[in-house]
């Protein structure tokens, strides 16, 4: 990072610690990230509502009140972020992109994530946008629009969690929030050139209401490295006696993850995830960065895990979910909602006790065949999208090569396979193609963030992708 960097490029870290050695100021921090949203979200679409700029700003002079005094200040003390519009942020309306809560009031309290983050000093000043219940990996929906790529505003920021890479891509929050349970935070993250976590079931407690114990949907940090990464999964992670699945386990230790050394890591290199259709564009791209790891370096060897079963799988326990969670809404006004949000819960009703039964039981088979390949490899890498970045206008992939889709989620599969392997993933840039990002999912084993985030750090230090920023107009 360059000293003339302007501050709103500055990474999470390096505010956080200028913030607390009063360096700069929390004021100062948000007066900037404030005039970046104002000047380029209309374009992007990536923040969907914000507090008042006067409470914003009283709160960051608060911010500064703490460390003046000398109090004790958690890791993202003064920092601005943003909520993605699926998840409660008290004083901020949750639309969930639905053209049935269009005019949802604002919640009087937070989500149990959106609690850690303001437990460890972030101001939370917004929500971000994502498509309708956070459906697809494409950000666009009835009430806020598509949400664009900052660095090709002719595409898509990608989605879920759409909003949180293209705010964070743009300089409009140093720091954010995803959830994913077939790419959300991994398809986004990258098109937009910055990092998403994707942690172990638990690592990051959730309050979802209707099923406590499911590994299927995880949240986790959103950043531009790492580094920032690690930051943000210090402030999100740890139990909480409400989420039965949170890990035990003190976050602090996310506090000091070090790159790794090239030397010391062993790479599983996969082409394709086990036969999932792939651009010539990514494949390029791909190939291109394990020959830039390898001259680094690295340790490469080829290793295809076997993910049968994945697919279906995925597409079981997905769909069971979403009736899981929107039945109730479906059957009062179906009208209102996207159509094949209706599919998915009408067809996740008809899912049999034995077709559930079998998908849980290929996820456990999955799971235990990829943790024993970390006897072997330290990390498993594979394509993190089928294709760069599309249009802005479609609503989803439906062909890659001479493979075509009949469903939105078809071609998430490069990320849904991995879903099921229950590991933790990192999506960090791979390179570009023709100015578009092109992002790698790093798995690491069950449990085991710390170390992986450390290896992508170092992953991110040999390639040098990560500091690579937009050309807004």
């Amino acid at each position: 990072m360059t000293n003339d960097e302007p501050l709103h490029y500055w990474s999470a870290t390096r505010l956080a610690a200028g913030v607390r050695t009063r360096e700069i100021s929390a004021e100062e921090v948000m007066r900037a990230h404030l005039a970046r949203i104002e000047q380029h979200n209309e374009d992007i679409r990536a923040i969907v509502a914000m507090i008042p700029e006067s409470e914003a700003l009283a709160a960051a002079r608060d911010a500064d009140r703490a460390v003046a005094r000398g109090d004790e200040v958690g890791p993202l003390h003064g920092l601005p972020t943003g909520v993605k519009d699926l998840m409660d942020a008290a004083g901020l309306p949750t639309t969930h992109g639905s053209a049935a809560h269009k005019h949802a009031a604002a919640a009087t309290s937070d989500a149990m994530v959106v609690a850690r983050m303001r437990a460890a000093g972030a101001i939370v000043i917004a929500k971000t946008n994502t498509p309708e219940a956070g459906l697809g990996t494409l950000t666009f929906n009835p009430i806020h629009g598509v949400c664009v790529n900052p660095y090709d505003t002719s595409r898509h920021a990608g989605g879920s969690s759409g909003g949180a890479a293209a705010a964070l891509a743009a300089g409009m929050l140093p720091i954010a929030d995803g959830s994913d349970s077939g790419g959300s935070l991994r398809y986004p993250a990258a098109f937009c050139n910055v990092v998403g976590v994707r942690p172990s079931p638990g690592r990051v407690a959730s309050g979802r209401l209707d099923n406590g114990w499911t590994a299927h949907g995880v949240l986790g940090p959103m950043a531009r490295s790492s580094e920032d990464a690690a930051l943000g999964l210090a402030a999100m992670a740890g139990p909480d006696p409400l989420a039965p699945m949170s890990i035990a386990e003190d976050p602090r230790q996310f506090l000091s993850v070090a790159a790794s050394r090239p030397e010391t890591v062993t790479i599983g290199w996969s082409s394709d995830a086990g036969g999932v259709p792939i651009s010539d564009e990514i494949a390029r791209t791909h190939a291109q960065a394990r020959a830039d790891l390898e001259a680094a370096g690295y340790r490469i060897v080829d290793l295809e895990p076997d993910l049968s079963g994945a697919e279906s799988a995925w597409q079981t326990i997905e769909l069971f979910n979403f009736f899981a969670a929107y039945r109730e809404e479906a059957a009062r006004h179906p009208e209102l909602m996207r159509p094949d949000l209706v599919r998915n819960i009408r067809e996740g009703e008809q899912i049999t006790a034995a077709q559930l039964a079998d998908a849980l039981s290929v996820r456990t088979a999955i799971f235990r065949r990829t943790e024993r390949l970390f006897d072997d490899v330290d990390l498993l890498v594979f394509p993190a999208t089928p294709v760069v970045a599309p249009p802005a206008e479609v609503e989803w992939v439906d062909r890659v090569g001479d493979e075509v889709f009949e469903r939105y989620f078809r071609w998430q599969m490069l990320a849904n396979r991995i879903t099921v392997t229950a590991h933790p993933v990192v999506v960090t840039p791979a390179g570009f193609h023709a100015g578009i990002p092109v992002g790698m999912q790093v798995v690491g084993r069950h449990r085991s963030e710390a170390r992986l985030l450390g290896h992508t750090a170092g992953i991110e230090q040999a390639l040098g992708h990560i500091t690579r920023r937009p050309q807004l107009a």
